[in-house]
């Protein structure tokens, strides 16, 4: 079981990114991003249920990013628009039994993705 995490890169501000996440081996039923920039804590930034189409987002990113999932391909997605230099992170994808904000939520974390932003 596993996650596999692509689409990160560089982009200037105000550019998009959009970032792919594929469970391999398990069904989970909430799976979400976090990032985690130098010297700071891993933060929450969004999450989507597999059943419902429930959705939580960090204040941080509210109304710039979007995450969505494609069941039939156990891929999440991350669409960032608007993108700001304090953006610039490693991104993690998570998996785990029910959505959740938290990192203690989730039970499987994918090898992480940079993004960088440059102003």
């Amino acid at each position: 079981v596993q996650l596999q995490a692509s689409g990160g890169g560089l982009v200037q501000a105000g550019g998009s990114l959009r970032l792919s996440c594929t469970a391999s081996g398990l069904t989970f039923s909430g799976m979400g991003w976090f990032r985690q920039a130098p010297g700071k804590e891993r933060e929450f930034v969004a999450a989507a249920s597999r059943i419902g189409s429930i959705t939580y987002y960090g204040d941080s990113v509210k109304g710039r990013f979007t995450i969505s999932r494609d069941n039939s391909k156990n891929t999440v997605y991350l669409q960032m628009n608007s993108l700001k230099p304090e953006d610039t992170a490693v991104y993690y994808c998570a998996a785990g039994f029910a959505i959740a904000t938290t990192r203690e939520g989730y039970n499987l974390w994918g090898q992480g993705t940079h993004v960088t932003v440059s102003s």
